[in-house]
């Protein structure tokens, strides 16, 4: 009988962002993959550090040991060749973690394949990858650089979520870009009571508010959001139609977001905005989501960027399509 996937929380992750394998990147990006082939191999009984998506993994699988059945599945999903994934596997044998599935493209793309693995989220530290998942409608994250002095919650997951265009659509923050302020609270009170279009990870959020309802003790969710009141209501209503518990929500009205986050002590924040996902990665790991490649709002940022000089390289790494680059 094939194993079901499709009952369980079934996470994705590249081994950049589940171990630190920067030093390794550096040796593909300079050397090329014939050196980094052999570093990887020679280097194979060497367990690799942890990397930024590691805390939350490790919590996620530590779920299963609270239920009868398995409700998580972490799936490794790698640009590595099948010859250089045996470090990964004995890392992961040497920290425990129960993950028995991996794919290894070998340089191919990874996207076709989040379907046939019943993807729920996709971690990864190449951007081109995480926007192509997006695209094609998968929740996924470009995972920042490690934070330090970072010590995770022991007792229970914490999920940190930004609003719009994250959780919910684009459509609110569309509004306010083109419109601004005075028409995005406009909008939101004449619609407050009309629950807003699900986000790119709406799913994700209804599933672990699933979780929560077997077991409130388990899994703890903020919203953190830059919106404040008179835009609340919508946000408070909307979760509710949905049948999502948070147990967290703030509503900063443009108070920066990374020591509340730092606070709440999250696991893994999401957002879909550098200069909130930035300083929050440098106190907690951190996520940001991009927007749909044909979304407006997309335009509208690469036009904005042409404008301004890019500061999202030095906290996203590596970023152009490579034979490992995740």
């Amino acid at each position: 009988m094939a194993y079901d996937l499709s009952d369980k929380l079934v996470v994705a992750i590249s081994s950049r962002a589940l171990f630190d394998l920067e030093y390794e990147n550096t040796i593909f990006e300079k050397e090329g993959i014939e050196a980094y082939t052999r570093y990887q191999i020679e280097n194979e009984n060497t367990v690799l550090a942890k990397g930024t998506a590691f805390p939350l993994v490790e919590a996620l699988l530590g779920l299963n040991e609270k239920f009868e059945e398995p409700i998580v599945e972490v799936i490794i999903l790698s640009s590595n060749s099948p010859e250089t994934a045996l470090r990964v596997f004995n890392s992961i044998a040497e920290y425990k973690l129960d993950i028995v599935r991996g794919a290894f493209t070998g340089g191919e793309a990874k996207h076709p394949y989040l379907g046939a693995f019943n993807i729920d989220l996709f971690l990864s530290r190449n951007e081109k990858e995480v926007q192509d998942a997006i695209d094609q409608g998968v929740a996924a994250a470009l995972v920042y650089d490690t934070p330090r002095d970072y010590h995770p919650n022991q007792k229970e997951i914490r999920i940190a979520f930004d609003a719009d265009a994250v959780v919910f659509s684009d459509e609110s923050e569309l509004i306010y870009k083109q419109k601004g302020l005075e028409a995005f609270y406009e909008n939101e009170n004449e619609n407050a009571e009309n629950a807003m279009n699900e986000g790119p990870f709406a799913k994700l959020l209804k599933t672990l508010s699933k979780i929560k309802e077997k077991e409130d003790t388990l899994v703890k969710i903020a919203i953190v959001t830059a919106r404040n009141s008179p835009a609340h209501k919508r946000v408070i209503l909307t979760l509710r139609k949905w049948g999502c518990k948070v147990d967290e929500m703030f509503f900063l009205g443009g108070v920066a977001k990374d020591k509340v986050l730092k606070a709440f002590n999250a696991h893994i924040f999401f957002d879909d905005q550098d200069h909130h996902v930035g300083p929050a990665s440098q106190l907690i790991p951190s996520g940001r989501v991009p927007y749909k490649s044909d979304s407006m709002l997309n335009q509208l940022n690469q036009n904005q960027e042409q404008q301004e000089p890019s500061v999202q390289e030095h906290h996203e790494g590596a970023t152009e399509e490579s034979y490992h680059g995740e």
